[in-house]
């Protein structure tokens, strides 16, 4: 399949607006740092390409993916256990199911490095595809384990069953976790790095009490192992690491699909988006495209906005304040390529020993940052 086979059509409105705002301080993001993993990558850094192709490339134009036409519960209905509702960053369905029809074959093996409950692994075996994921913390292992054992439930799979299971485990150890098995097989990774608590979550009235906000953190926030407590510059550095290793085990060419958003901090812009655009690059990837996916229906004349409560009631207080801030509408859609040839078995058995950076500044990042305070997470 070509990068631009069943491509959903081009936006032709203006640009969508991409603010958020979040009740949690993080630390600002030095030009220094972003400006290293910028580095492009070379072919001594990069050993998956041999040629021109990573210098040549950009990402496309965008397009939109109408991917909430129908509201988040009715897309998940049916499929997803109760349980399910208190991930605090539950992907999109149909988000998942847009990138594995344009991305993969029946038949192609789907990884999600951080899967959550398991969306991306249900979403690709409802598909007809393969599906394997890691993930972090053990309630989530559990729960996307019953999600998949729904859709067995439900005859997903036909007589050979469902091909799909979910390691536990931390994805910056993604080489020593997935069996060797899955080395080279993966045509599409489908992820989303942890980001901004005031883009996820749900609300409760108690008499009283007012507004409560729950379900809107990552486990324990005292646990420094989760991505989504150690800060956001560790949060990049992290992710990287996780890209680096995610080569190995795509095909010459698989796809990998990161969805990500922009959020605000105290009225300021933190530019997720390209922050992984750049994170991708330093791992050896090339881009090749950048999407919109719709949280917002696309109605005949407008989007019709689905932010829940307290990001509507946020957006009000800020306008109230002067702040002219606007409901988010849309994620991002990084999307991403391994080089078409091969890595030869040297070259796989090094990057699996010592995964390389794409610039010395960058291999120094994590140890950059580890002396910075701890107190503050993303």
């Amino acid at each position: 399949m070509t990068d631009h086979a069943h491509r959903a059509p081009r936006a032709t409105s203006g640009e969508l607006t991409r603010t958020e705002a979040t009740d949690e301080p993080t630390q600002p993001i030095p030009r220094a740092l972003i400006a290293a993993l910028d580095t492009r990558p070379t072919a001594v850094d990069n050993p998956v390409d041999s040629h021109k192709e990573t210098d040549a490339e950009e990402p496309a134009a965008p397009s939109v993916w109408t991917t909430a036409q129908a509201a988040p519960a009715t897309q998940r209905k049916n499929k997803y256990t109760p349980e399910s509702t208190a991930h605090p960053a539950k992907m999109l369905p149909d988000v998942v199911r847009h990138a594995v029809a344009h991305y993969t074959q029946p038949g192609d093996l789907v990884l999600d490095p951080m899967c959550g409950i398991g969306t991306t692994l249900v979403e690709a075996v409802r598909l007809g595809r393969r599906a394997v994921g890691v993930e972090y913390e053990p309630h989530w292992v559990d729960v996307a384990n019953a999600n998949l054992d729904l859709a067995r439930e439900q005859g997903v799979g036909g007589d050979k069953g469902i091909d799909a299971r979910v390691f536990h485990g931390d994805a910056r150890q993604l080489m020593t976790l997935l069996p060797p098995e899955y080395v080279g097989q993966v045509a599409l990774v489908v992820t989303s790095p942890p980001y901004g608590p005031s883009t996820h979550g749900q609300v409760s009235v108690a008499p009283g009490a007012g507004v409560q906000k729950y379900h809107h953190r990552y486990g324990n926030t005292l646990d420094r192992g989760n991505l989504a407590n150690i800060g956001h510059h560790r949060l990049l550095a992290g992710f990287t690491r996780i890209l680096v290793a995610l080569r190995t085990f795509l095909k010459p060419g698989g796809h990998i699909a990161i969805t990500l958003r922009p959020w605000r901090e105290h009225a300021e812009l933190i530019d997720l988006p390209s922050q992984i655009l750049a994170c991708g690059r330093a791992a050896g990837l090339i881009p090749v495209e950048r999407n919109v996916a719709l949280l917002a229906r696309a109605a005949e004349t407008d989007l019709v906005a689905r932010g829940s409560f307290f990001q509507r009631d946020f957006i009000r207080k800020q306008r109230e304040a002067g702040l002219p801030l606007h409901l988010i509408a849309h994620e991002d859609v990084l999307v991403f390529r391994t080089a078409l040839n091969s890595l030869s078995s040297r070259k796989l058995k090094q990057l699996q020993r010592e995964p390389k950076w794409s610039s010395a500044s960058l291999s120094g990042l994590d140890t950059g940052v580890r002396n910075e305070p701890e107190g503050v997470a993303a």
